[in-house]
């Protein structure tokens, strides 16, 4: 069977640049999910195998004509490929992977300075009393981290506004997951202690300290005829050597690290971060700052390294270490500044030797195999604007694109969306979403007006004003906006944007779209194959998704605290801690007067009041 053309990916200008090395590929679709994560011994092999002109498969055929962009990370080896894409799919949940179902800030995991302390997630400002570890690249990685140390330390996890108001122990405490501190009896106070102890020195990498306490508890046990307590210390002991040989595989650095990788081509940087805190490796992201021309590499690095540690956003902690794979002239005085405002000493070096080396080495590779696919989705993009200009005959380049969107359910919550491209692609930045309020639910040409008329109703600066507006709809949606544009024109500056609407079609499948030219109305049919549709079809997704997303989360709001924000005496902090200790909305419905005096906060005249606003009495 042949693989069908209708994917605007462009394989073959991806698979010239990919490596052969070890490692995870991720799968994402037009609107920037993650559709699959896959690991492979050789990445190139492997990738190429997916647009093969003959594929079998019509899970892969169905997957290959989704694919809007593939991300890869470079492993040492094929175990360590193997671990990461586990922790991917995780992460993801791709609904194109077979899913085990267990279950830009930078997260924390937190042990708290409490009588009976829990484990749990922090972001933000670190004020509360306690010990931190981290930080995490994702949410998701500290996720599955708490998950691990669920099944390993019984130690509480709840929130404290749930630990405190509890009469009888939760499920947890069934499944052993939790020693049960919030039910007096159930455990000791040192037990807990020193469960929670352990909990500390695994998290700061001290695993075979913490296997060899246990091995110490389990034979004092064994020998005083404990054996039930001798047993759950076996199992701890054997799920800590299972999860320390995983862990094996990123090597024996022990600091706490950031590795930097560089690789600068074509006027364009990518810089290849590797988290390694207590002898782990955390994660990696890529960046991507902007590079004005003809800028050296050395201010490129040192540029970077100032602003993404001195900024201090999103919880991002300077490490006591950070590794280079380019030697910069100014190494010393980056160090000084950095640990004049870490409060400590901070070493920035690029000469080293042994697994430092080899960790610099693995970001400097992913480093480049980003760059390279970034490099070769912006020559794919210019290809495909080229060949847009050629077929709209325009006077001059198109340097900025917009596309419109109306989003709603049955008329309720309407949201429209206004996308952004450059001729580098999307301009995220630029990207708006406008609540629209006093229509008619469900009457989009009255949308379509009010968004137009408060996107172009005052004056624009030149370089905003799009060469091209995508509208998505079809001939009266086209009409509405000619009309609103032409009472626009003062605020435009003399330039005009070319009108076309994109109609989907009776189908309203991907490659059967009807473009409708401005002012004359024209019909266009594109051949499913050509590439200027391909950047069509990309703008009109992606402002779809982009109204979507949302129309969604205005929904969802809408839904979950309409109805509590209007009752008098209940804020932010009483509606946070209604829905938090009883587990949403629908539950503080159902709840007694009685269940919600329970509630901190909640005394038991406003208890009575929030029953009978929400029940109409």
């Amino acid at each position: 069977m042949t693989t069908s053309p209708s994917s605007s990916f462009d394989s073959k200008a991806f698979l010239k640049v990919v490596s052969h090395q070890s490692g995870v590929y991720r799968m994402y679709d037009s609107g920037g999910t993650v559709i699959y994560v896959g690991k492979a011994k050789d990445l190139k092999k492997r990738l190429a195998s997916y647009f093969r002109s003959k594929v079998d498969s019509i899970k892969t055929r169905t997957l290959v004509r989704q694919i809007s962009d593939i991300q890869v990370t470079v492993t040492h080896t094929e175990t360590e490929a193997l671990i990461l894409e586990h922790n991917l799919i995780k992460q993801y949940q791709p609904r194109y992977n077979v899913l085990l179902r267990d279950d830009k800030s930078y997260p924390w995991i937190v042990i708290t300075g409490h009588r009976h302390p829990r484990i749990g997630l922090h972001r933000g400002a670190r004020k509360l009393k306690g010990d931190y570890f981290g930080p995490y690249p994702s949410g998701g990685a500290v996720r599955e981290s708490l998950h691990l140390m669920q099944k390993i330390f019984p130690v509480r996890q709840c929130e404290d506004a749930v630990y405190a108001n509890r009469s009888r122990p939760c499920l947890l405490y069934q499944l052993k997951r939790c020693a049960g501190p919030c039910v007096a009896g159930l455990v000791s106070e040192e037990e807990y202690a020193q469960q929670v102890e352990l909990a500390r020195l695994f998290l700061a990498g001290k695993n075979h300290q913490v296997i060899g306490s246990l091995v110490g508890k389990m034979e004092s046990a064994s020998g005083d005829l404990r054996f039930e307590e001798a047993a759950r210390y076996r199992d701890q002991i054997q799920a800590l050597r299972k999860v320390t040989e995983q862990q094996s595989v990123s090597g024996n650095v022990l600091d706490e690290l950031d590795v930097v990788g560089v690789a600068f081509e074509q006027g364009t940087a990518c810089i290849h971060v590797l988290f390694i805190r207590q002898g782990k490796v955390l994660g990696s992201r890529s960046y991507f700052p902007k590079v004005p021309a003809d800028t050296d590499l050395d201010e490129v690095v040192q540029s970077f390294l100032l602003q993404f540690y001195l900024s201090g956003q999103g919880g991002r902690q300077i490490p006591s270490e950070v590794l280079l794979d380019v030697a910069l002239e100014d190494e010393a005085l980056i160090a000084d500044t950095l640990s004049q405002t870490a409060g400590y000493k901070v070493r920035v070096q690029s000469r080293t030797r042994a697994e430092r080396a080899r960790f610099i080495k693995l970001a400097a590779i992913n480093a480049q195999s980003a760059l390279r696919s970034r490099l070769a989705h912006q020559s794919t993009m210019a290809a495909r604007l080229a060949q847009l200009e050629e077929l709209l005959e325009l006077d001059g380049p198109i340097n900025r694109m917009e596309c419109f969107d109306i989003s709603h359910t049955m008329g309720e919550r309407t949201v429209a969306s206004c996308v952004v491209f450059n001729r580098e692609g999307p301009f995220s930045a630029e990207y708006r979403r406008f609540n629209i309020e006093g229509i008619t639910g469900g009457d989009d040409y009255a949308a379509m007006e009010q968004v137009l008329e408060r996107r172009f109703g005052k004056q624009q600066e030149p370089d905003k004003v799009p060469d091209v507006l995508f509208i998505d709809g079809g001939l009266g949606q086209l009409r509405r906006a000619e009309e609103i544009l032409a009472r626009q024109l003062d605020f435009l500056g003399g330039k005009h944007p070319l009108l076309i609407g994109i109609a989907k079609g009776v189908t309203r499948k991907a490659g059967l779209e009807t473009l409708i030219m401005g002012e004359s109305h024209e019909e266009l049919h594109l051949p499913a194959d050509m590439p200027a549709l391909h950047l069509i079809q990309h703008i009109r997704d992606e402002s779809h998704r982009f109204a979507i997303t949302g129309h969604r989360a205005r929904r969802a709001k809408a839904r979950t605290t309409s109805t509590l924000e209007e009752i008098p005496g209940v804020g932010p902090k009483r509606r946070q801690a209604l829905l938090k200790y009883l587990g949403g909305l629908q539950e503080v419905k159902k709840a007694s007067i009685d269940d919600l005096a329970r509630v901190p906060g909640i005394s038991t005249e406003l208890a009575q009041a929030i029953h009978e606003a929400l029940h109409g009495h």
